[in-house]
């Protein structure tokens, strides 16, 4: 045997790792022995490897899937393993604060401090005009709604090319309740410039995507600003509950379904960047 090779065991105790990992890492792919006794059985490891195998163990701590991990160790260079690490760990800092934010909210809730909880939301008012608008709607349940809001009006706002462009800020309007039993539907809206041409490329191209052209009245919303972490469901329960209980404490009537308009750049937002109007409108 070829005295560079190391038993699973001195590998094991060297890099700081069990037997048993270092299997999970060869049946994953994230970690090959050098050797397999096709006899035995037993896998054999090379000192070189000691690196990859520490850098396994780690990204592991950061609870990153199994498939991630193979993707950075994987990574043809030193620069791009880091920039899939930093894109990961955007993507938990994103999630750690919307569940930051769930549970603040249950908190409020379980403690009957309702009042103080609603009080974190700023509500206001707004006047909107009429707009023309192509619009995508679909029965959709909450964990399917993050990706099929992001698919949808990028398809509109393509759309919207050949419409006079965009005229103001896309949003979507939940005719009924949206949640992991309840699905919608849920309607993306894009306000164009051009009707004729909207309806022109409706006739032409909507079929696909069930699209159509609605023309909105002018109307008042009352809303409130929230953060991309925010926005996830269900803590986004909290901001709608707060426009909905500030609205009879003006003197106002809700007068339609509910809405998120989206203001920001979702993709270059982060965690605490204001993204998106809980809105609901008013007479």
């Amino acid at each position: 045997m070829d005295d560079e090779l190391l038993t699973i065991g001195a590998f094991a105790a060297r890099a700081r790792l069990s037997a048993k990992a270092l299997r999970l890492y060869d049946r994953l792919g994230l970690l090959l022995p050098a050797h397999v006794d096709e006899v035995s059985g037993y896998r054999y490891y090379r000192a070189d490897q000691i690196e990859r195998a520490r850098l396994v163990a780690l990204l592991r701590q950061l609870d990153m899937p199994l498939a991630r991990i193979g993707e950075v160790v994987e990574a043809p260079d030193g620069a791009t393993a880091a920039d899939r690490l930093t894109a990961y760990w955007a993507d938990v800092e994103a999630r750690v604060a919307g569940q930051r934010t769930l549970a603040e909210y249950l908190r409020g809730r379980l403690s009957g401090r309702s009042s103080e909880m609603y009080g974190k939301f700023e509500v206001e008012t707004v006047e909107v005009p009429a707009q023309v608008l192509i619009t995508e709607t679909r029965h959709v349940l909450a964990g399917e709604l993050p990706a099929w809001i992001g698919a949808s009006l990028g398809r509109l706002e393509e759309a919207a090319k050949e419409c006079g462009g965009i005229t103001a800020a896309p949003f979507v309007v939940y005719h009924s309740d949206v949640s992991m039993e309840s699905d919608g539907p849920a309607e993306s809206c894009v306000p164009v410039a051009d009707e004729a041409a909207a309806r022109a490329w409706v006739e032409q191209h909507g079929r696909t995507w069930e699209t159509k052209v609605r023309v909105e009245p002018a109307l008042r919303l009352a809303y409130t600003r929230i953060t991309k972490a925010q926005v996830a469901h269900p803590q986004i329960i909290a901001a709608f509950e707060a426009v909905e209980r500030w609205i009879p404490k003006q003197g106002l009537w809700q007068a339609g379904p509910c809405r998120e308009v989206y203001f920001a750049d979702w993709d270059a937002a982060g965690a605490e960047d204001p993204v998106c109007d809980v809105a609901l409108p008013v007479r």
